[in-house]
């Protein structure tokens, strides 16, 4: 877990903003009119595949940009939680691509089923194919089905695991406004990495403010596969203040990891034995990189994709990037600010390589804020250098623990402010 922030606010905003500041000017510069045009297809319109569309355009317009995403609004993950505590409509969380195609980059609503990469080429569902002299994926995650026993797609529609924003979302809030009070919401929380390190606390500190108003005589049971998580001391601290009793956290040291699952009883086994019935199951399960990374052949024996982090081009096959959660990219964590980082500097790299340029050296940053209560916001933030090659942490840490109230609500004020940024930067929508 990280450690406290040991500088004051001021010196950290100070810092941030000069790695900005000079990713900006990288990334900012004008467009190379003259620059060598080519062909670049990008996979994915999330956080990573649309910044890097986006991006890749605005520094050459001479580039044929042409986007793969088979939604035509993308809904996202980050700030879904607060969907569950009712702070926010799941709608709030779509975006469109509009934005994207007013810049020249062609949308495609399309799955793609295959890459060809000795040939350079994609093939969509419909069986078009789509050469490239570039190919940049963001496949996000896909899920270990069968990693924990029964735990199937086909158990997901009983036991929603809601890791990826559309019906599990709405499946698992409607179950959740179904539970009779007095009811147990046990959640099965996964062991590193997987995307969103913060997340299953943010969600069931939205659970909880939900049933502390709705369902008081509740409770929320969290079996973890892990003995620590992102933010730890600050979720626990704010969980006792506001929800007393109500969550129990119980770590892999103390029989956490669950290796059964029975979506048909909403039951699940622990590693020892134990058994547990809940009335709302939300298993969230072992991860992978996206289907079509292995597609592609840029997974190797983790399931991940391993990177180069300066340019993010595959280690294993040239002249594709990978960037956003299915990537090796430690210590950034698997979250929509390092996907949509990580996607400016692959773009920079592509544009540059098009031209025949090196790469520029890379910088990046990382901002999670998390809920605990209404008003009452935590966050963790580093910037990150390349040190020999790899991605190393440069400075950063946690909020500080003995804030005050009013910090915590500026906290939450910054998170719902980052997430407006994010998404205008991202897709030029507001959120």
């Amino acid at each position: 877990m990280s450690t406290s922030i040991n500088f004051s606010r001021r010196q950290w905003l100070a810092r941030v903003g000069k790695a900005s500041a000079a990713g900006a000017a990288l990334l900012m510069a004008p467009a190379f009119a003259k620059g060598a045009a080519g062909k670049v297809v990008v996979i994915g319109g999330g956080f990573g595949g649309a910044t890097a569309a986006k991006y890749i355009k605005r520094r050459n317009p001479a580039i044929d940009v042409t986007l793969v995403e088979p939604v035509k609004t993308y809904y996202t993950c980050p700030f879904t939680n607060l969907y569950f505590g009712g702070l926010r409509t799941f709608e709030q969380q779509g975006h469109g691509f509009d934005e994207l195609r007013s810049l020249g980059v062609k949308v495609v609503h399309e799955l793609a089923s295959g890459i060809d990469a000795s040939a350079k080429t994609v093939t969509l569902a419909d069986g078009t194919p789509l050469p490239y002299d570039k190919l940049l994926l963001s496949p996000g995650i896909d899920f270990r089905w069968n990693a924990i026993e029964g735990y199937d797609e086909a158990a997901s529609l009983r036991a929603p695991h809601a890791w990826k924003a559309g019906e599990q979302t709405r499946l698992l809030k409607k179950q959740l406004e179904a539970m009779p009070d007095g009811g147990t919401f046990l959640m099965v929380a996964p062991a590193n990495p997987f995307r969103c390190p913060p997340g299953p606390y943010e969600r069931v500190s939205m659970v909880a403010h939900y049933l502390k108003h709705n369902k008081p005589k509740s409770k929320i049971l969290i079996l973890d596969a892990k003995d620590a998580f992102s933010k730890q001391g600050l979720f626990q601290a704010g969980w006792k203040r506001f929800y007393g009793d109500l969550i129990e956290w119980v770590p892999l040291a103390k029989d956490g990891k669950v290796v059964r699952v029975d979506a048909g009883t909403l039951s699940v086994e622990s590693e020892f034995g134990e058994l547990h019935k809940a009335d709302v199951l939300n298993v969230i399960p072992p991860q992978k990189a996206g289907a079509i990374a292995y597609s592609a052949g840029v997974t190797n024996e983790s399931g991940w994709v391993p990177v180069k982090h300066q340019t993010f081009e595959s280690e294993l096959v040239p002249d594709i990037y990978v960037v956003g959660d299915a990537t090796v990219a430690a210590p950034m964590p698997k979250s929509g600010f390092s996907a949509n980082a990580q996607a400016k500097v692959a773009a920079a790299a592509i544009v540059n390589a098009l031209a025949g340029r090196p790469a520029a050296d890379a910088s990046f940053a990382n901002t999670c804020y998390s809920l605990i209560a209404p008003d009452y916001g935590i966050s963790v933030a580093h910037t990150y250098l390349l040190k020999d090659g790899k991605i190393a942490e440069a400075s950063g840490g946690v909020s500080p623990a003995d804030a005050s109230d009013s910090f915590r609500k500026l906290e939450a004020e910054y998170g719902e402010s980052w997430y407006k940024a994010i998404a205008q930067d991202t897709w030029g929508t507001r959120a």
